[in-house]
């Protein structure tokens, strides 16, 4: 059971991104987070976002609003960022508050600065599979995984669990898509004897969100496995009280697997990796569509 190391992956592709960033110079890539509210885990995942950009060399800027902030207020930041060359991806921190519909605030942002993957028109276009689409972070994160593992997905079955917007459903198409080339089967929580579709898996990627929900009876011998989950379980052994499992059972499963990515330090750390990668390349194109039009 050889771990995927989702850590040292994630470093590798953050030293590329410092690299191409520092090539740049004197443009600097430059995202635009915006926060609603003060969810505790919103505000962690931002402030490692934060740190990872000055880490490669990227300038971020953080726009904060209360829970309470219109939809017209919150509109117009959009609209703003959208309309400043100096700033080449933007991010909305999902969760939002219920008065806030997530879609129609994601479709808000251009689609060139659409570093997460969630706008209409990203999904739309790699659907498509148009070039220089930006998709979602945690999945294009597992793609990567499974290239710098020396994974082989054309001709296998890859199974995904789970059909959310942010991970299942992109998952899906990237696997699909040509040069990947897998066969994809996609179950969820209404999907008939589930576990005997997931043992005909020979790639298993598990993004459902129940603790331990994927047991060694329902992985075959052999399979790559990739938990997306990240839930955290009570532990009175812990100083925090609680630690963070997957939606695998890792003890289990691990003893079958072929490879399997660690919970944490698996997806997490590439989530993270792949929204510095979107931004240089959004940055990249802006620069090359100036070029280009300076050129005409």
């Amino acid at each position: 059971m050889p771990l995927i190391d989702g850590n040292a992956i994630a470093q590798q592709v953050l030293q590329e991104v410092k690299t191409r960033v520092a090539a740049l110079a004197p443009v600097v890539p430059h995202t635009a987070f915006v926060r609603v509210g003060d969810d505790p885990a919103s505000v962690s995942y931002v402030n490692k976002k934060q740190k990872t950009a000055a880490e490669a060399g990227m300038k971020s800027t953080l726009h904060l609003f209360p829970e309470t902030v219109s939809k017209a207020e919150l509109f117009a930041c959009l609209d703003a960022l959208n309309a400043d060359p100096a700033v080449h991806g933007i991010l909305v921190q999902a969760p939002l508050p219920k008065h806030l519909p997530e879609t129609e605030v994601f479709n808000r942002i251009a689609p060139a600065k659409d570093v997460d993957g969630f706008t209409t028109t990203s999904i739309g276009r790699l659907v498509q599979e148009l070039p220089g689409t930006f998709a979602a972070c945690t999945p294009a994160g597992i793609i990567e995984l499974l290239r710098r593992s020396g994974v082989v997905t054309a001709g296998k079955h890859a199974v995904v669990v789970g059909r959310s917007l942010i991970v299942g459903k992109p998952a899906a198409l990237l696997l699909l898509g040509k040069g990947l080339d897998a066969t994809v089967t996609i179950c969820h929580s209404r999907t008939k004897d589930l576990a005997a579709i997931t043992r005909s898996a020979d790639i298993l990627i598990a993004a459902i969100g129940k603790p331990r929900f994927i047991t060694a009876d329902m992985v075959a011998a052999g399979a790559v496995v990739i938990d997306v989950g990240i839930n955290r379980i009570a532990d009175a052994t812990r100083k925090t009280g609680y630690r963070l499992v997957g939606d695998v059972d890792f003890d289990g499963v691990s003893a079958k697997a072929s490879l399997i990515t660690p919970v944490p330090g698996g997806v997490g750390p590439m989530t993270v990796a792949m929204l510095m990668q979107n931004t240089l390349r959004a940055c990249e194109s802006a620069l090359a569509h100036a070029h280009h039009d300076a050129a005409h």
